[in-house]
């Protein structure tokens, strides 16, 4: 699915990205920089309040995806999020062919969804060669979805071994974990730890309405002084029939998080989303109820079917992963 279209732009069909992003840049007349930037919690860095995220990368070309990431750190976006899963490591690869020559210029990201220490320790020893780099500023347990997992990431030989030691090694900067299932295993992973630098949910108008992270997870976020990560801004496009791009987006900006990854499939979505976060401004509270009453209606399971279906007994067929 198409997370949007982006009307009256001349980018909406990136045909032929190595042939045609030159002509494409040189017509835009957006404005590079200018992006708000906030200080990513407790690691002290400074990034763009929108990142480029890799996870969408699958639905086009590799030339057309390297052009779309070019251009993301040309209008001055800093922070590129990726995973090792990622369209079987060519969305690394992708980063890794543009972004080496920028390296000390961008905050780089990857995940591993293993739970052993073994299994972890080799995903990162073929993320960095795949990004061609000799260390990520943040590695992320992956996708944690069930309770089980905690028993199995804090076990002894478990995953979490592995990131202490790659951050004690220089190989990653900083660590967290990643999830969109449900927000109480989300508390569980905090509870069993408290040494993470980071954490990334997924945050929207109609998250509010059911099983919310915003409620449950936002908080103690805050609290811990984690650096706090957005993701499925448009609900996978879903929420796109009933709001505007810029209503999406400036809604999960005005929520006190830091960044939020944005998954683009062609330039002119990425250029509508830098032109938002440069014209940014924070929504008040009452503008806040007003878009969260708007969602009312559409919130639950059947919009956001990457969350456990607690609506039924039987478990929704869940999507083709899509980042997160």
């Amino acid at each position: 699915m198409k997370r949007r279209t982006f009307v009256g732009s001349i980018f909406a069909g990136l045909a032929s990205a190595t042939s045609s992003f030159a002509a494409q840049v040189q017509a835009s007349k957006l404005k590079a920089g200018d992006i708000p930037t906030r200080v990513f919690g407790k690691t002290g860095e400074k990034l763009t309040i929108i990142g480029q995220a890799g996870g969408r990368f699958p639905l086009i070309t590799k030339e057309e995806a390297k052009a779309i990431v070019r251009r993301a750190y040309d209008l001055g976006i800093n922070y590129f999020d990726n995973a090792h899963s990622y369209w079987d490591g060519r969305s690394e690869e992708v980063y890794g062919e543009v972004l080496p020559a920028f390296r000390k210029q961008v905050f780089m990201t990857t995940k591993s969804v293993k739970r052993t220490r073994k299994e972890a320790e080799e995903e990162l020893h073929l993320s960095l060669k795949r990004l061609k780099t000799d260390y990520v500023d943040l590695w992320q347990i992956h996708a944690v979805n069930e309770l089980d997992e905690v028993q199995k990431v804090f076990a002894p030989g478990g995953a979490i071994e592995a990131f202490e030691a790659a951050k004690k090694a220089g190989k990653c900067r900083f660590i967290g974990f990643t999830g969109h299932r449900d927000p109480d295993v989300h508390l569980a992973f905090l509870k069993a730890y408290d040494k993470y630098d980071t954490i990334l949910m997924p945050l929207h108008i109609a998250d509010p309405g059911y099983l919310s992270f915003e409620k449950k997870v936002l908080p103690l976020a805050q609290e811990r002084g984690l650096g706090i990560q957005g993701m499925k801004n448009f609900g996978n496009a879903k929420l796109m029939q009933n709001f505007s791009a810029k209503e999406c987006l400036s809604y999960v900006l005005s929520l006190p998080i830091h960044c939020t990854a944005i998954g683009c499939t062609t330039i002119g979505q990425l250029e509508d989303d830098v032109r938002i976060a440069q014209q940014f401004k924070p929504y008040n509270a009452e503008q806040m109820v007003a878009l969260r009453e708007r969602a009312k209606g559409i919130t639950g399971p059947r919009l956001e079917n990457w969350k456990r279906n607690v609506e039924t007994s039987v478990a929704m067929e869940r999507p083709a992963y899509m980042g997160g």
